[in-house]
């Protein structure tokens, strides 16, 4: 594993990753606060998981360009603990989590990602777009959860079109800027010019703080509170590499460039052992705020150090000034996230898929939207694609059958010998009818599992109860 930290002879755009970093850092705080309320938790408690988790994972992290913080498959896991034990036991879990993922990385097994297939990748991110639209279907509402209507509908919704607008058109005039820092600001700019009374960061939560405080968790060190938070932090901790290594992959296939799975398990572990000790409800890779960094050119570390910074800054001392965002601007930028992130080409190849692709995608798409779960989507994926193939595998053992002028018959095999083809491979066999003298030849297939050898076991003991020989 590579110990450099920064890649020196990489080409650095100063100012691109610059602007970049801040576009992020604006768009994670309502994210991270949003994230923290679903788990119960306090606002702080998610900006200081994002603040902490951002900076660690892209300094140590193996993906230039990855923004990593607090997220919704996270909070989602952590929710019912924090309900029934207090944020203590959250902290503790999550350091627990980070050293499981930190075991993982230095075991290498961030390489059992090449075993996840395409259409469980497609449907991850389709679902994880679908997510992250819905998502903002709350900003429509107002406090007391109704559905906006009349004109505050109508001046909330323009607002959403046009930071869209500046997103999508802005990169095709030039790319001086990022569109979606553009957009931040020029809806900020109409918003205070014209007066126009709408919904801002601060009317999520007030993200006024003082800097990460130190805090071992204040819990019993026992076996009984190991056995209640150990199946949390095993959650935690395989729902964080699920969703880091699959947004690894899909960077990786943006930029046209190799990360480091391995590394990237090791920088998840330390950035959530660190998040548990500083007061930080832990975190993962964000697909949405790592593709807003990547769209807007960033391409190094510097962007997520930036990002992370940022945060602590508006944390310490902006605070006023980013309450006063409009949540419009911020949510015309995650739909136009999620429009990225969605694989639209995953649909115009679906006549040309097999159907056991298309339903795998389709399933994964559907656990991802409805659950949240991301890991479980994944692991269900990846079982459906493994039983396909074993299937398809099964009934591709052939076999060629001759008779030599010893009057001997040959059955010349073809094709993988497993636990799934095993039936199909008794019933290649015609042990009544054939001579004395049987000759299996398994040069052009392959005895793959103990079932296998099980099988060849048992025709051969047919053969010998026949009084033949193999």
């Amino acid at each position: 594993m590579r110990i450099a930290l920064f890649n020196f002879k990489q080409t650095v755009d100063y100012r691109l990753e610059v602007l970049s970093g801040l576009t992020v850092a604006m768009a994670l705080i309502p994210e991270a606060v949003a994230f923290a309320l679903i788990a119960g938790l306090s606002p702080l408690t998610g900006l200081y998981a994002a603040f902490v988790v951002g900076l660690v994972a892209s300094v140590l992290g193996g993906r230039p360009g990855m923004i990593s913080g607090a997220t919704g498959a996270i909070a989602v896991v952590l929710a019912e603990l924090a309900l029934s034990h207090g944020p203590e036991y959250i902290f503790a879990t999550v350091i627990l989590a980070g050293l499981i993922q930190g075991a993982a990385g230095f075991m290498r097994l961030g390489k059992l990602m090449r075993l996840v297939p395409q259409p469980v990748i497609f449907g991850f991110v389709n679902g994880l777009a679908i997510i992250i639209g819905g998502s903002q279907l709350s900003q429509f509402q107002n406090d007391e959860g109704h559905w906006l209507a009349g004109t505050d509908l109508a001046v909330f919704g323009a607002l959403v079109l046009v930071a869209m607008a500046i997103i999508a058109f802005l990169p095709k005039l030039t790319k001086a800027v990022p569109g979606g820092l553009t957009a931040i600001l020029v809806i900020f700019g109409l918003v205070t010019l014209l007066g126009i009374d709408t919904k801002t960061v601060g009317d999520l939560a007030s993200i006024q703080g003082g800097f990460p405080p130190f805090h071992i968790p204040q819990i019993p060190f026992d076996l009984e509170t190991l056995m209640l938070i150990a199946p949390y932090a095993f959650i935690v901790a395989g729902v964080g590499l699920v969703e880091s290594l699959l947004t690894l992959n899909i960077l990786d296939e943006i930029t046209e460039t190799r990360g480091q799975g391995n590394r990237e398990c090791v920088a998840q572990g330390a950035a959530n052992v660190l998040s548990g000790l500083f007061s930080g409800m832990g975190g993962c890779a964000m697909i949405g705020q790592s593709l807003i960094n990547v769209s807007s050119g960033a391409r190094a570390r510097l962007s997520g150090i930036v990002a992370a910074v940022m945060l602590l800054v508006f944390i310490l001392f902006g605070a006023p000034l980013i309450e006063k965002l409009p949540m419009a601007a911020l949510t015309g930028l995650m739909i136009m996230v999620a429009i990225g992130t969605f694989e639209w080409a995953s649909l115009r190849t679906f006549r040309r898929m097999p159907t056991s692709d298309v339903i795998i995608m389709v399933l994964v798409t559907g656990i991802t939207a409805v659950l949240h779960n991301l890991a479980l989507a994944v692991l269900i994926g990846v079982i459906v694609a493994a039983l396909v193939f074993a299937w398809d595998n099964a009934i591709r053992i052939r076999a060629r059958k001759h008779i030599d002028e010893k009057g001997w018959k040959h059955y010349e095999l073809f094709g993988p010998l497993f636990f799934g083809s095993t039936t199909v491979f008794q019933e290649k066999f015609d042990v009544q009818g054939d001579p004395d003298h049987v000759v299996l030849d398994f040069a052009e297939s392959r005895v793959s599992d103990m079932s296998a050898i099980e099988a060849v076991n048992k025709i051969t003991a047919r053969y010998a109860a026949e009084g033949k020989t193999v």
